[in-house]
């Protein structure tokens, strides 16, 4: 992160407050940040909390100026909301934003004075540095794309994205896949105990299980001697005639689980369009 960025989170929900987690839990200093929202209770210590535009005004008169603006709030508030905003990000600012579904066009046309514009995607484990970060950006400078991405690659891995027309499928994919990774982690467990196993133990199984597989996929991914992939993985733990490989052909009867995910992600991304139209 530059040495000069300030960034103000407006709506500092789920994922703007597991960014900022992520941001402090990486050593970046707290007063590196401010937040602008009326409903949250508390800000991390050392973090600046203002419940309204102007209270964020007489800050910025007593020195307390950003030069980037992270919009956390929910995408269908920004036709209200956007009016409100607009002396918040205008000359060097540039404005960040989670609104899942809302184009470049839409955000330049929404705040038109900022100096630049990113659609960021995070998931939640940015929390915990773990997230894969989608960017998409116009307007940025060289050195201004060398900053942005690595104050949002200390959340996890950030990865721009060149052509916008795929961000709503890699947002289903990288933004929303927690989501059904965690339904997944769920129904293991629910499976486990309706033949039979306790509940407790069987979604503690079922938490270790996945914890252990995707890190081993990653570190399998990541191996300089021959990656393997997951499905590789997948065969590797299925010998013939056995116990897996009984389990793995009902997953890949006629590709089962593959056609599912694959509607999966359509439904998901399909959403973002909707977003975009103001759906």
């Amino acid at each position: 992160m530059s040495d000069t960025m300030r960034i103000l989170i407006i709506g500092c929900g789920n994922m703007g407050g597991a960014m900022l987690a992520g941001w402090l839990a990486a050593g970046i200093s707290p007063d590196r940040f401010a937040i602008l929202d009326p409903a949250l209770g508390h800000a991390p210590d050392g973090v600046a909390l203002h419940r309204n535009v102007a209270e964020l005004e007489a800050a910025k008169a007593e020195g307390a100026d950003f030069s980037a603006v992270l919009l956390g709030f929910k995408p269908q508030q920004l036709g209200q909301l956007a009016p409100g905003f607009q002396p918040l990000t205008g000359g060097d600012v540039v404005v960040y934003s989670l609104l899942a579904g809302l184009t470049l066009d839409q955000l330049v046309a929404a705040f038109p004075a900022a100096r630049a514009h990113v659609r960021v995607m995070p998931n939640l484990a940015a929390r915990i540095n773990k997230s894969p970060i989608i960017l998409h950006d116009r307007g940025l400078d060289a050195g201004a794309r060398m900053a942005t991405f690595d104050l949002f690659d200390a959340l996890g891995t950030a990865v721009w994205l060149e052509d916008e027309s795929q961000f709503d499928l890699v947002t289903a994919l990288a933004g929303s896949g927690p989501g059904f990774v965690y339904r997944f982690i769920d129904g293991l467990a629910k499976a486990a105990q309706a033949l039979g196993l306790e509940a407790g133990q069987a979604t503690e199984l079922a938490l270790a299980t996945v914890d252990g597989a995707a890190a081993l996929a990653a570190q399998a991914a990541a191996s300089d001697h021959g990656a393997a992939s997951p499905g590789e993985l997948a065969d590797q733990v299925a010998s013939p005639g056995g116990m897996t490989r009984e389990g793995l052909n009902v997953l890949d009867d006629e590709q089962a689980l593959v056609r599912l995910l694959t509607a999966t992600l359509r439904a998901t991304a399909d959403r973002g369009a909707q977003l975009s139209a103001g759906g």
